[in-house]
């Protein structure tokens, strides 16, 4: 290599690092002003503190799934090593190792662990699955929720009475968006309607997330889930989950958690602005 074109790599490599540095501070920065991401905890396989009954399952799930996939990544770098170890060729002998082709009992093996693991995926989630889209349609607490280019409209339902609704417009804070202000330990139904594109219905806190789909009919059973509200106070982050247009980041909201009675509260001074 001539010294011209090795003096030219190390200048490029001296200009690259300052800009990957740049690079670096500039995501941190933008992450460290990201206000709405939950904290995640390790003994939550990373994933926030649920505050629903339905986050239960969804944790649940996550663990089993993890503690399966690291079981099954332990085997089988344990099986590489010792292959590595004890069936290496040795210098002083030229012959091949035992074969093992057409060894039927080690293929029905390799085939039926996998298939028995797979299953019991399956089965796991589609029981989950089942009891995350149930809906018993007797919630005492209904929300309509109406998703737009770029921000939600909210509009509760108490025991039949309905409130005025609550709408938005793109923010950056989403403690300046629309906000949906629930009960604790109470059934909330969800009735998801869009009118122009695909959104997402994501609070993180909830462990789930739903499409929000143009065109859906009123019965059609992708519209509406149900959730059963922790005893846990507090102002959570919501965003849409899908790109949605130019705006999409700024399509936040926040969902209120309260104690029945501040609840009712708020009931009786939104049912008395409207009537104004």
């Amino acid at each position: 290599m001539s010294p011209t074109r090795r003096t030219t790599r190390r200048s490029l490599a001296r200009r690259r690092v300052p800009r990957a540095a740049a690079l670096a501070l500039l995501l941190a920065t933008a992450t460290a002003c990201a206000n709405d991401v939950p904290e995640a905890d390790w003994s939550r396989g990373l994933l926030p503190g649920h505050i629903t009954e339905e986050g239960n399952v969804v944790q649940s799930l996550w663990n089993g799934a993890w503690i399966a996939a690291l079981a099954t990544g332990a085997v089988v770098i344990v099986l590489i090593v010792w292959a590595a170890i004890f069936h290496r060729k040795r210098r002083a002998k030229a012959e091949l190792p035992p074969q093992v082709r057409y060894n039927l009992p080690i293929e029905m093996l390799y085939t039926l662990i996998p298939l028995v693991m797979v299953s019991v995926f399956f089965f796991f989630t589609a029981r989950d699955s089942e009891r995350l889209t149930h809906v018993s349609g007797n919630a005492p607490v209904k929300v309509k929720v109406e998703a737009y280019q770029w921000s939600w409209r909210f509009t509760t339902t108490v025991n039949g009475k309905t409130l005025p609704p609550v709408s938005g417009v793109p923010v950056s804070d989403y403690n300046k968006g629309p906000q949906l202000v629930l009960p604790t330990k109470t059934k909330v139904e969800f009735d998801l309607q869009s009118d122009d594109v695909i959104h997402s219905f994501w609070v993180p806190e909830f462990l789930f997330k739903r499409d929000v789909i143009p065109g859906l009919q009123q019965d059609d059973p992708g519209r509406k889930f149900e959730v059963t509200t922790l005893d846990r106070t507090g102002v959570f982050a919501g965003r849409c989950a899908e790109l949605c247009g130019v705006d999409h980041s700024r399509m936040l909201f926040s969902v209120k958690l309260v104690p029945q009675a501040e609840f009712d509260q708020y009931i009786a001074t939104q049912q008395a602005g409207s009537a104004q």
